[in-house]
């Protein structure tokens, strides 16, 4: 919508105004998988100080003085492994997801994404909703379980830019929807259709949720809390299939003391245990990305066969999955809901 004041010169600029705005967050990923793009993108993420809760004093000497020198051409190696013709993964089908809701909301809505870390930045999208006349926005971390260092670091980074305007939008943030019926009805219908799609039956299912220190677990932070149910509400949906269902957390980082038990050291104590069969799904991530294609798909599966496995298969996020994308639509209008 674009208002002009009234009694105005005729050449006074129109104001663009009154329109509704959706930002679609994820994580974030390096501009391309080479060592230099890594490492700004580390550094970034990794200075975050909801990310690692280390006093800069000690904690900056380390990451510029040995990880930054040390963990960018290794993360580069594993990007390039799942690196696509259009981008990395995690951008491509946040990209797609955002495009898709733009279709589904119709003209009323406008539709954007951004990373938290990388580009395109929060602020930088945030910017140009209010430049289309986007004077109410829904902030939509996708995140289905509440952490701090992922939902409150979108919302700090969001902070940080509306401090900057000095003409704010209104904001809303989609709350976490770890327990929502319509992303366990999501998780329902296409690990199934997955399932079922498989040329052999698992005798276990592993749900693989991002690992955080255990320390923030006795610090309040709700995300195990949020993990343990989502896994409950959906081992009650997948009851009475053949296959046991397993909480597992993976990518664990540093010396402290991660959540448990481990995705890897699981996958071990299957295998040794000798079971032949293995299917793993990654529910706490809303789009396929390092973590899950390369971490999961390809570390894991080497891992399961070389220890004794036999057959082994990762099953994809949400992504744009028909099912993933009823389910965000629902959740989105939901909270845009009173505004159109």
């Amino acid at each position: 919508m674009t208002w002009q004041p009234q009694n105005l010169p005729a050449d006074h600029p129109p104001v663009k105004s009154g329109s509704v705005g959706v930002l679609i967050v994820n994580l974030g990923t390096p501009d391309a998988p080479e060592p230099g793009p890594v490492k700004r993108y580390l550094a970034e993420f990794l200075s975050d100080r909801r990310v690692v809760e280390i006093p800069p004093i000690a904690w900056q000497p380390i990451l510029r003085g040995i990880i930054l020198n040390t963990r960018p051409k290794k993360s580069a190696h594993a990007y390039s492994q799942v690196w696509t013709e259009d981008g990395s993964p995690l951008a491509v089908i946040t990209r797609q997801q955002a495009e898709a809701m733009q279709v589904r909301l119709g003209d009323g809505v406008t539709v954007d994404w951004a990373m938290r870390y990388g580009t395109p930045s929060i602020p930088e999208r945030l910017k140009a909703l209010m430049d289309k006349g986007c004077e109410r926005i829904l902030l939509a971390p996708m995140y289905p379980q509440y952490s701090g260092a992922t939902t409150a670091t979108v919302v700090d980074k969001a902070g940080e830019a509306l401090g900057k305007m000095r003409w704010q939008p209104s904001l809303r943030t989609l709350p976490p929807y770890h327990d929502d019926p319509a992303y366990i009805d999501a998780l329902e219908a296409d690990l199934t259709r997955q399932l079922s799609a498989l040329d052999f039956e698992p005798e276990v299912l592993l749900l693989s949720f991002h690992g955080m220190p255990e320390r923030t677990l006795h610090l309040g932070d709700p995300y195990h809390c949020h993990c343990m149910k989502t896994s409950r509400l959906l081992q009650a949906r997948l009851d009475g299939r053949r296959f046991r269902i397993r909480t597992t957390f993976q990518s664990r980082f540093g010396r402290a003391k991660w959540l448990e038990p481990a995705t890897d050291h699981v996958i071990a104590e299957e295998a040794a245990k000798g079971t032949k069969r293995m299917a793993i799904a990654a529910p706490g991530f809303s789009a396929d990305c390092l973590e899950t294609l390369e971490e999961l798909a390809m570390q894991g599966r080497d891992q399961f066969i070389e220890e004794g496995g036999e057959k082994f298969a990762a099953l994809s996020c949400l992504n744009t999955s028909d099912a993933g994308l009823v389910m965000l639509e629902t959740l989105l209008r939901r909270e845009i809901s009173g505004w159109i």
